[in-house]
Formats: C-alpha cells, sequence, structure tokens
C-alpha cells in the first residue's frame, strides 16, 4: 500500500494542467473587461432588454 501512495504522489507532480491556465486567464480576461467597460455592458444589455420589452 505504501508503494501506491508513493507512486501515485510521484505521479502528481508536473507543470499545472492546461485548463487551470484558461480557466484562470478566462476569469482575468472576464473581471478586466468588466473593470473597464462594466457601465457600458450595462446599459448596452439595459437597451436590448428594453427594446425586446417595448419593439425597436
Amino acid at each position: 500500500m505504501k508503494w501506491l501512495l508513493s507512486r501515485v504522489r510521484d505521479e502528481d507532480r508536473g507543470d499545472v494542467p492546461g485548463w487551470v491556465l484558461i480557466t484562470a486567464m478566462t476569469a482575468g480576461l472576464v473581471i478586466a473587461i468588466w473593470a473597464l467597460a462594466g457601465n457600458t455592458l450595462t446599459q448596452v444589455f439595459t437597451n436590448a432588454v428594453n427594446s425586446v420589452m417595448t419593439g425597436p
């Protein structure tokens, strides 16, 4: 049993998996875009919803 735990520990070492990096970078981009253009994005969304509800 001890050799199994040792083997699993050794196999888990290495680089960060790609999906972790992609997730972190995507979250960073969303935060950056929201910080820079949050008010504009909110206004665009509000206008779109109002347009759907009242017509063009």
